[in-house]
């Protein structure tokens, strides 16, 4: 198999996508414009258009929380950097996320059981817990590729809203977490960092490697998945809730990425594509023990009223991470792409 290498060069910001929606629109409109002009608040209602009964899942909503978020990691392009701080998006960002936040606590179980929720996540049900098991066992090339489009959005910054956590904790859970973090960003080798070997793996697939690329191509299941993240990260309250999202995501990756190495050697996909996921079969068997015992444990020491906050990041990405796998093998069932446009062969 052979791949094309294709980057986009000398550009670290965020290109700007196209709208989905009133609120996208407006919002797009907005960030072209120096930060304030023309918006003024009134007074009970918001100046947003589409945010009154939007659905908390949709494209609108999605992208428009991609957009705020982007600004606070590497900023968006043609985007005045003064925008991550204008108190007129500061609150259109808080509608956005009380939306999200109340759909997804009002389908998550809750409880304050940590050890339960942590040891669930050690036994796969039938089937598989994810993806992986299809793709290892009859996934095409092309669904593939589909796939690494659709976690480029949060893969291209693996590692970024898990350190929000760091000022928000100390002592152990704090050493833990740094030492989780230092593997992901390469052990200080920037070649090795997780984020740039997903690079790696997108341009040995024929993929564009630019930061943020493929934004217009994923769907709103894909940005609900990292836009949950930034939003347990940007806030202090949710530092239990993005402990238990680590903590979950470091304990099933090891499995998973298994599976993707079978699939990809079975597909004779290039090394570079193989290289990520078997790079994460130890790396994160070790992660899960350390977040288990050295960051989970002793923070429910220090912080006992967490436990509910921790079962909360737990199960909402579990959550979300069901939600896409169904979009993904809904499509695929149907023949159709799983993307909001196709990729080329």
């Amino acid at each position: 198999m052979t791949s094309t290498l294709t980057r986009t060069a000398g550009r670290t910001e965020a290109p700007l996508p196209g709208a989905r929606g009133a609120l996208t629109e407006a919002l797009l409109a907005a960030l072209r414009t120096p930060p304030g002009a023309g918006r003024t608040s009134r007074a009970g209602r918001s100046p947003w258009p589409g945010l009154a009964g939007a659905d908390p899942y949709g494209e609108d909503v999605q992208l428009a929380l991609q957009l705020c978020y982007e600004l606070h990691y590497r900023g968006l392009r043609d985007v005045d950097p003064e925008w991550e701080w204008d108190p007129e998006l500061l609150r259109l960002r808080g509608e956005l996320e009380r939306l999200l936040l109340d759909r997804v606590r009002s389908e998550v179980a809750g409880g304050t059981d940590v050890t339960a929720e942590l040891g669930a996540l050690l036994v796969e049900p039938a089937g598989g817990a994810d993806l992986s098991r299809r793709l290892a066992e009859r996934g095409t090339w092309q669904q593939m590729r589909e796939y690494f489009v659709h976690r480029s959005v949060y893969q291209l910054k693996e590692a970024d809203p898990y350190l929000w956590a760091v000022p928000r904790l100390h002592g152990r859970p704090k050493a833990g977490l740094v030492a989780v973090e230092y593997d992901e960003y390469g052990a200080g080798h920037a070649e090795r960092v997780h984020a740039q070997l997903f690079a790696d793996l997108m341009a040995a697939a024929g993929l564009d490697s630019g930061y943020l690329h493929h934004l217009d191509d994923v769907p709103a299941p894909a940005l609900a998945v990292v836009n949950l993240t930034s939003l347990f990260g940007l806030h202090r309250r949710w530092r239990g809730a993005l402990v238990g999202h680590f903590t979950a995501v470091e304990t099933t990756t090891a499995s998973s990425a298994r599976r993707m190495t079978a699939a990809l050697r079975r597909l004779d996909a290039p090394e570079e594509c193989v290289h990520f996921y078997a790079e994460h079969i130890e790396a994160d068997a070790v992660h899960e023990q350390v977040m288990r015992r050295d960051v989970v444990s002793a923070l429910l020491e220090q912080e006992p009223a967490l436990a509910a906050d921790l079962v909360l990041g737990i199960q909402a990405i579990g959550l979300l991470e069901d939600r896409l796998s169904r979009h993904l093998e809904t499509a695929w069932d149907a023949g159709t792409t799983s993307l909001r446009r196709p990729l080329p062969e």
